[in-house]
């Protein structure tokens, strides 16, 4: 029936329910899996699972990397939990905030042997939920666990195409706003299907669609948009990449909901706390168990076909965000710099973006 819900529509709920603390299940061709999220698993459920058998926590070969557990499945390593382990010992392993003051005292057995396929799934549906990337998960011989429980169930083999793939925007709404920069000024509001977060382009003057059109992809920073934080200079570039726009009469400004480079506010202040122990933003993100950057530009690009924009002058510093527009299909027939915002205290950050991710700058 029409009323059941498709592959995508399951995913969003096992995305709330993880945040919620909430178990899924999830299935693939090996078998079954009960899977939680290492940051929000409790107590109580982790005892839960102790009694159906031995859980093992999923974590990225780059937080393996810091531990020093050996990831035998290239991409993640498989952590037996010890008998004594709890919430505790879980949430060391998953979050690195207190890894210098308390070092995890290793080694770490792993398992090597068996399909990491389900819990590679796992990993993906965490980052996806903006969640840090460790799963617990228990291996189920009961096929029909997830009805007797009232779980949420992904078939991990149908979901693994629609976790890697764009999700289709959508244009919900659009009206005039008068900004400072030009009075011409209007918000158009897209939301992706798979229910994540809405993105917004804005859209100054009346753009010709038949020419190149000044563009900026920006990514959401809470705390430099809109506290003024010193950190890093995505309030400065917001405001420049603004009024270059107002003052040429048009332009296009993307803001897409992707904070902290794709980890999300929570993940970026457990990145930021990494920053303040000695960590570049690179080992930062690393150590957290993410990729130096896990944003997706091929949103921006959609957005702007919808929008009936082929090609693009883009106020940019990031050679990253050219190529992915000209992969997507959206011609780039000039990188306007946007050197703004140097200060102090963001000095090294910025050196850490031309350095080690190729930032011109």
């Amino acid at each position: 029936m029409s009323l059941n819900p498709t592959v995508v529509e399951t995913l969003a709920r096992a995305r709330a329910d993880l945040r919620m603390g909430v178990p899924v299940v999830l299935a693939g061709p090996s078998g079954t899996a009960l899977a939680a999220a290492a940051e929000t698993l409790s107590a109580e459920r982790l005892a839960d699972m102790r009694l159906l058998g031995t859980p093992v926590l999923a974590i990225t070969a780059r937080r393996a990397e810091t531990l020093k557990a050996r990831a035998y499945d290239g991409d993640l390593a498989r952590i037996v939990l010890p008998d004594d382990a709890d919430i505790r010992w879980i949430a060391d392993i998953a979050d690195p905030s207190d890894d210098l003051s308390a070092p995890m005292k290793g080694p770490h057995r792993t398992q090597r042997e068996g399909d990491a396929t389900l819990h590679r799934g796992a990993i993906r549906l965490a980052k996806s939920a903006r969640l840090l990337p460790a799963m617990v998960l228990l291996d189920l011989p009961n096929p029909g666990f997830a009805a007797a429980h009232g779980l949420t169930e992904i078939d991990i083999t149908a979901a693994a195409p629609e976790l890697e793939a764009l999700s289709p925007m959508h244009s919900i709404a659009s009206a005039r706003v008068p900004l400072q920069v030009s009075e011409a000024g209007r918000l158009h509001v897209f939301r992706p299907e798979d229910g994540a977060e809405e993105h917004y382009a804005v859209e100054i003057g009346h753009p010709d669609r038949s020419q190149p059109v000044l563009a900026r992809l920006h990514s959401a920073c809470f705390t430099g948009d809109l506290l003024g934080s010193l950190k890093c200079d995505c309030g400065p570039q917001l405001k420049a990449a603004l009024s270059a726009m107002g003052a040429e009469g048009s332009g296009v400004l993307l803001y897409l909901s992707q904070e902290g480079r794709g980890i999300g506010l929570a993940n970026k202040m457990r990145a930021y706390s990494l920053q303040d122990q000695g960590f570049d933003t690179v080992e930062a993100n690393h150590r957290l168990g993410f990729e130096d950057d896990e944003r997706d530009f091929r949103i921006g690009a959609e957005i702007l076909k919808r929008l009936g924009f082929s090609s693009v002058r883009l106020l940019t510093n990031n050679p990253a965000k050219v190529a992915m527009m000209q992969a997507t299909g959206v011609d780039v027939t000039e990188r306007v710099p946007l050197k703004v915002g140097l200060n102090p205290l963001n000095a090294k950050y910025l050196d850490t973006k031309a350095k080690k991710s190729g930032h011109i700058l």
